[in-house]
């Protein structure tokens, strides 16, 4: 069950929505304003995977130290 974010350019809501693959034609509206013009914004993937130190950018333990 992938989440999508999407944002109205009517006006400026930002929501999330459960969709389905077997949904591929649902109506997406906005929930403020019922604009269908709404834009699905990139997500950020959360995966429950390993933890690794540092980052790929420098060599510290921590990304704190870098600012990344």
């Amino acid at each position: 069950m992938p989440i999508y974010e999407f944002r109205c350019p009517d006006c400026g809501t930002e929501f999330e929505k459960i969709v389905f693959t077997s949904d591929c034609a649902i109506r997406i509206a906005c929930p403020n304003c019922d604009s269908e013009r709404v834009q699905k914004l990139m997500s950020v993937f959360a995966g429950g995977g390993k933890t690794v130190s540092g980052c790929s950018s420098c060599s510290s333990s921590s990304c704190a130290s870098c600012g990344s």
